[in-house]
């Protein structure tokens, strides 16, 4: 079979005409969800590039962020092959000034790339596929036209846009499809990427393009292939980052509609902030709404391997970045050197800006930083870590911090002293043991599991100071079981220094709202030759 009959072939094999003037058949499911959130206004945003010059927009965020959700959104506000005014009166979008400018009044173009590069071997067979289909969908619909179209498919849009004067809005979904399962073929992707560049740069017949993914457009050198695009990532959403997830108020409303604990909902699915907006992953919080419990609905629709395999790579000391992360410790990053690749990594700043785009790390554009955002994905960096056989003894000490909790809350401050100086050499090197900086590290590492029932607030400011670590109980959990505890920290000094300080500047001020508190003080000699021993001293405290 001449391979032009097997795109046709291929492309019989689907319905035709669902490429070009969709219905809004995605979009009208969505509605009659019983979890919708309105995230309409993103049209208006849109509506403000039609038909301008900055009318290329590509927005990535990490998988399950509604990214498709969004594009059917838009293909139902926009073709001409439906009315939607049904769907939209009732929305945000519906109180814009442009909102019935602009309602199905277009030429829509919308595809998954995904689906042409699944049925082809190669990414020319990709591209002849996608030309071919579009081309037959034109030809379908525009019948009364002579589109010349063995001229191609950007010749039968030219023609299409002259005879009807009608512009296109061209929506790609999984647009970096190409980047992620061709990621070491180079000249696939230079391919891949001039032909986007070809079909919609500079084009008159392009009223909005509008393209989301994971990964951020391709460099090559300093430079992007497809510069005409403006682009809104997990780095800089630079004003649309309450369409990038579910927002603070938005998952507060949810919870107060469905009765279910919002503090708990903010410690499992929380914590990617984009210029200061707080936002939740829409799969997890739609899942828990669902199935009333909370769990790893993220992290479920891909395998530990998707982590497992980056974290390996021991760049610059990634390792002990990790371990940092784990702990609760935001770690400097340089996100500038990336090259928006899933291969080309030259430091751990790329791998860790890599996670940062899938979803793995949370990014704080305001001191360059990251972090691990919730106990969804610590749970997941817990497993992969586990798989590479790379952290054992964190691994272990994660998986003890159970039993050092309720020993610590028991008050066996000899068992305590003892954990912790067994986690202290086994995590930390001879060079960096001898500092307060690193006992911290250790002790968020060892009470992991205390985040389940406590915030835990390093340096906070009470009393006449600050005091080292505060475990303070979440709303939710019984402070008879959890009491409050301050952590103060000591280095080659008696443990009692540690307690005397707690009380002599009133640490415990903050927490007069509880009766009852926990004074935990840990110590350690710093000479090796006395075999660097650790001791506790734990001491209920009540506010008089």
């Amino acid at each position: 079979m001449h391979k032009y009959q097997r795109f046709f072939h291929a492309v019989a094999l689907m319905d035709m005409g669902i490429y070009l003037n969709p219905s809004n058949g995605k979009f009208r499911k969505a509605i009659k969800s019983e979890i919708y959130v309105d995230k309409s206004d993103l049209i208006t945003k849109l509506n403000e590039r039609v038909g301008k010059e900055n009318c290329n927009v590509c927005v990535s965020r990490p998988r399950r962020f509604g990214k498709s959700m969004n594009l059917a959104m838009a293909a139902a506000y926009y073709s001409k092959g439906c009315d939607s005014s049904d769907l939209f009166s009732e929305l945000a979008v519906a109180k814009s000034k442009s909102y019935k400018e602009h309602l199905n009044q277009y030429n829509v173009i919308y595809i998954n790339m995904q689906d042409f590069l699944s049925e082809s071997k190669s990414i020319d067979d990709m591209l002849n596929l996608l030309k071919q289909s579009l081309i037959l969908d034109f030809e379908e619909e525009f019948e009364n036209i002579n589109l010349h179209s063995e001229l191609g498919m950007t010749y039968s849009m030219k023609r299409i846009y002259k005879s009807d004067n009608v512009p296109f809005v061209i929506l790609i979904d999984e647009w970096d499809c190409v980047m992620r399962e061709h990621m070491n073929d180079k000249e696939a992707q230079k391919i891949y990427l001039d032909f986007l560049r070809n079909w919609l740069k500079d084009k008159e017949y392009v009223a909005l393009a509008y393209m989301t993914g994971i990964l951020p457009i391709k460099k090559y050198g300093t430079h992007s292939a497809l510069n005409m695009f403006d682009e809104y990532s997990m780095l800089s959403s630079k004003g649309i980052e309450k369409y990038i997830g579910f927002t603070d108020e938005e998952v507060s409303n949810l919870c107060k509609q469905y009765d279910i604990n919002f503090d708990d909902m903010k410690s499992w699915y929380d914590g990617y902030r984009l210029n200061g907006t707080e936002l939740y992953c829409p799969r997890s919080v739609v899942k828990a709404v669902n199935e009333r419990t909370f769990g790893g609905y993220w992290t479920e629709t891909e395998t530990y391997e998707a982590l497992a395999k980056y974290i390996a790579m021991n760049f610059d000391g990634l390792h002990d970045t990790l371990e940092e992360l784990l702990s609760g410790q935001p770690q400097p990053v340089d996100t500038r050197t990336f090259t928006n690749d899933m291969v080309t990594f030259a430091n751990k700043d790329d791998i860790m800006t890599l996670l940062i785009h899938l979803g793995y790390l949370g990014y704080n554009s305001s001191n360059k930083t990251v972090y691990i955002p919730n106990k969804e994905i610590a749970d997941e960096f817990i497993v992969s870590m586990k798989a590479t056989g790379l952290w054992k003894e964190t691994i272990e000490t994660v998986l003890q911090s159970r039993q050092l909790l309720a020993d610590t809350l028991q008050g066996n401050a000899d068992i305590v002293a003892q954990a912790i100086e067994k986690v202290h050499d086994s995590n930390s090197s001879i060079l960096n043991y001898n500092n307060e900086q690193s006992l911290r590290f250790i002790i968020l590492i060892a009470y992991y599991y205390a985040k389940e029932q406590y915030e835990i607030i390093q340096e906070m400011p009470s009393g006449k100071g600050f005091a080292d670590i505060v475990f303070i109980p979440k709303h939710n959990v019984d402070i008879e079981k959890y009491p409050p505890m301050v952590v103060e920290l000591k280095w080659d000094d008696t443990v009692q220094t540690a307690i005397k300080q707690i009380k002599d500047r009133n640490y415990p001020d903050k927490l007069k709202s509880f009766e009852k508190i926990l004074l935990v003080g840990i110590s350690y000699e710093k000479d090796i030759e006395k075999n660097k021993k650790h001791r506790c001293i734990i001491e209920e405290y009540k506010i008089v």
